[in-house]
C-alpha cells in the first residue's frame, strides 16, 4: 500500500536547472498529498545531502531533481548507500543518459539511429567538417540539460562564440550535426511508451525559453506524423531506454529529417513535471492525470524494489 510510505520528494540542488525542478517539486507534492500519502519535501543540498536524508527517515524517494547531482548518478549512489529505495533508473543508466557524447556511443554500437557529432575539449578545435555535414551544427555542453549553454550555429563565425558559451558551463562539449525537419519526444512510464509529441517552435531552436517560458510553442498531440511513424518512435524509445538500463519512467528525445529517418538526441532520466512538460501532457492523452501519472511512477519503482 503506498498509503503507509513516508515519501520524500527530492528536488533542487544546484544545477542551472534548480528553478525547473522546485515547479517540478510544487506539482508532484501537491499530487501525491492529494491521494492521501506522507510526503515531504526535501531541497537536496549536496554538502549535507547524507544526513538530510537520514533526518527524514523515509521509506521512499521520489526524486525530480533535474540536471547535476540529480540526474548524473550522484544522488542515486547516495540513496544506494543509504538503502533507500528511489524512483527511476540507478546510477550507471543516469549517468550515462546525462553523457550525450556516451550514450550516442552506446546507441551506434546497438545500430540505433543516432546524429552525428564530435566531442571537443579545451584546447581542442573543431576538424575540417565529416564529409555529409552541413550547417547549421547545434554546440551543446555534453552533460547539460534544459538546452542550456547551447547554440545553433549558422555558419563559421558564429562557432567562436558558440563554443566560448558552451565551455564555460564545462570543459565537454559535444558538436552535433543539425538534422532540418521535426523535434518529437516520447515519454516511457512503466514499460509503456506514450504517445509522440511533435514541437514547433518560433525560436530558433526548441532552447530554454521555448521550454519554460514561452506561451507560443506548439505541442502536436496527436502528433501528426501518422501510425506508422509514431509507433516506430515509440520502439526506438523503448530501445534506447534499454540500452542505457532505464528504469520507471524517463523521456526519450529525437529529430525527424524531412526524408522521415528518426534520429536519437538524448534521454532525460528524470523529465519535468511542470505545467509545460512533456511526460504528462502525453500521460493525461492516454487518460492518466497527473496525480495518477506520480503514482504509477511510485508504484511502478515499488515494485521493482520489492521484485528486485
Amino acid at each position: 500500500m503506498l498509503d503507509s510510505l513516508r515519501v520524500a520528494v527530492l528536488y533542487g540542488g544546484p544545477s542551472g536547472e534548480r528553478e525547473v525542478s522546485l515547479i517540478s517539486a510544487e506539482a508532484v507534492l501537491g499530487a501525491l498529498r492529494s491521494t492521501g500519502m506522507e510526503v515531504l519535501g526535501i531541497d537536496i543540498e549536496p554538502a549535507r545531502l547524507q544526513q538530510q536524508l537520514q533526518d527524514a527517515q523515509i521509506d521512499f524517494a521520489f526524486n525530480v531533481c533535474h540536471g547535476a547531482i540529480g540526474e548524473d548518478g550522484l544522488l542515486q549512489a547516495v540513496l544506494e548507500t543509504l538503502n533507500i529505495p528511489y524512483t527511476g533508473s540507478g546510477v550507471l543508466s543516469t549517468a550515462l543518459a546525462m553523457d550525450k557524447w556516451r550514450s550516442k556511443q552506446i546507441w551506434k554500437a546497438a545500430g540505433l539511429p543516432v546524429t552525428q557529432g564530435i566531442l571537443l575539449r579545451p584546447g581542442e578545435h573543431l576538424p575540417e567538417r565529416e564529409e555529409g555535414w552541413e550547417w547549421p551544427l547545434y554546440v551543446k555542453p555534453n552533460h547539460g540539460g534544459s538546452s542550456l549553454g547551447v547554440s545553433r550555429v549558422n555558419g563559421p563565425d558564429d562557432m567562436d562564440a558558440a563554443l566560448t558559451q558552451a565551455f564555460a558551463l564545462e570543459d565537454e562539449v559535444l558538436c552535433e550535426a543539425g538534422v532540418i525537419g521535426h523535434e518529437a519526444t516520447v515519454g516511457i512510464v512503466d514499460g509503456q511508451a506514450l504517445p509522440p509529441i511533435v514541437i514547433e517552435t518560433s525560436h530558433a531552436f526548441y532552447d530554454y525559453d521555448a521550454k519554460y517560458l514561452a506561451d507560443d510553442t506548439r505541442y502536436l498531440l496527436p502528433s501528426g506524423l501518422g501510425a506508422s511513424k509514431d509507433a516506430e518512435l515509440q520502439e526506438l524509445a523503448l530501445k534506447a531506454f534499454a540500452e542505457l538500463g532505464g528504469r520507471d519512467w524517463g523521456r526519450v528525445d529525437f529529430m525527424i529529417d524531412q526524408s522521415g529517418k528518426i534520429h536519437i538526441l538524448e534521454i532525460n532520466s528524470v523529465p519535468g513535471m511542470t505545467s509545460h512538460s512533456l511526460v504528462p501532457m502525453a500521460a493525461k492523452a492516454v487518460g492518466m492525470s497527473f496525480p495518477e501519472l506520480c503514482e504509477t511512477i511510485l508504484r511502478t519503482a515499488r515494485r521493482r524494489v520489492n521484485h528486485g
